[in-house]
């Protein structure tokens, strides 16, 4: 059993003939409902609930202050690589273009370890391209002991791999990982993905999977928000969310929320989400998943992440860099992945949210 059989399931679906049948007085059953279905889910979504943004606002507000608390993890990341064999229209590191390759050597590794830890952060997502003759599963393996005697929860986001791969990360000290499928429009991922191992779209869908069976603390899921109908592509990311959770009980599933933002490329993507949809998202999906962690990362700007804070989100990135290292030293001549647009660090972050009456968190979680 595959989600793939849920994404079948909607092939063929006409989204836009259910959002025409929407009314006021579903989306109003709907925030009223303790579960929700997954009709109630997609009614959330319509064109017709974005006329309802404030109740949803209120009632994904009332369920993370009852689930979470008025807290916000706060996490780095550390890319330690930027060499990709993979050909992605909309990315940065395209293997096509012509950047300044990186890779971090193990004693630069534990410099910028050094670094992040000296600032208080306790949980790092270390990451590299997907070039996997480039960085091995032992080069992995070497990073993850690394940084695992600085961090409290080392993360990864790299490339998709076995069970049992994700297995000996986990036993090298990595207990959690983000891989986004960045398109479930089978079409669409076919047009963007357009050389490299990224081009097979099931390897990379069951990847979250065969973390959680490797027996990860924790697995994070998303789509890049611009490349495909955007309510098709949230539904389905909701609904990879719900499918993991019913499965893999012990293990904390959460949800990123990435749009589109201009890296080292022309791509031009052929849809736009404006602020007032990703709210409408992101309390959607809080309410359809009262548990689910929702992260927001330094792609949105200060101002608009602020604003978000009492609205469903639980997990922030500060201080980021997307270049290879730049937090031991002045960061090195390095293309980064994507554009970052909240460029405060992690005490400005942590300011913020304060002001808002939230706690930041720096460290929740430890291994036994």
């Amino acid at each position: 059993m595959s989600f793939f059989a849920t994404v079948e399931q909607y092939q063929d679906f006409s989204f836009t003939d259910f959002f025409d049948r929407v009314t006021d007085a579903q989306v109003e059953q709907a925030l009223k409902k303790e579960v929700l279905n997954q009709a109630d889910f997609l009614i959330l979504l319509s064109p017709r609930a974005a006329h309802h943004l404030e109740a949803m606002a209120r009632r994904a507000h009332q369920l993370t202050v009852q689930y979470f608390g008025r807290t916000i993890q706060l996490f780095i990341p550390l890319y330690i690589s930027n060499f990709c064999a993979n050909q992605c229209a909309y990315c940065g590191f395209n293997r096509q273009n012509k950047i300044v390759r990186r890779k971090l050597s193990l004693a630069e590794i534990e410099r910028e370890a050094q670094a992040i830890a000296g600032s208080g952060m306790q949980h790092v997502l270390f990451l590299t391209g997907e070039a996997q003759q480039l960085t091995p599963m032992d080069y992995m393996l070497d990073a993850a002991r690394c940084l695992k005697r600085y961090f409290a929860s080392v993360a990864i986001e790299v490339y998709p791999l076995e069970v049992e791969e994700y297995r000996q990360l986990m036993e090298a000290g990595v207990d959690s990982m983000t891989l986004f499928q960045e398109c479930y429009d089978q079409e669409v991922y076919r047009r963007v993905h357009e050389a490299g191992k990224k081009m097979d779209y099931h390897f990379r869908l069951n990847a979250p999977e065969r973390a959680a069976r490797a027996g990860f603390r924790a697995v994070n899921i998303g789509a890049l928000l611009g490349l495909a109908e955007p309510c098709r592509e949230f539904f389905l990311t909701g609904l990879h969310a719900r499918y993991l959770e019913n499965i893999f009980l012990d293990t904390e599933v959460a949800v990123s929320l990435p749009r589109f933002n201009e890296c080292e490329s022309d791509f031009k993507p052929d849809y736009l989400v404006d602020d007032a949809t990703f709210v409408q998202f992101m309390t959607a999906l809080r309410i359809f998943l009262p548990r689910v962690g929702i992260t927001v990362s330094t792609r949105e700007n200060a101002a608009f992440r602020d604003r978000l804070l009492p609205l469903g989100v639980t997990r922030y990135s500060a201080g980021s860099r997307t270049g290879v290292g730049g937090y031991a030293a002045a960061e090195e001549e390095s293309t980064p992945q994507f554009e970052i647009t909240d460029n405060r660090g992690i005490e400005e972050v942590a300011a913020a949210i304060y002001e808002h009456g939230y706690q930041p968190v720096y460290k929740d979680w430890d291994a036994i």
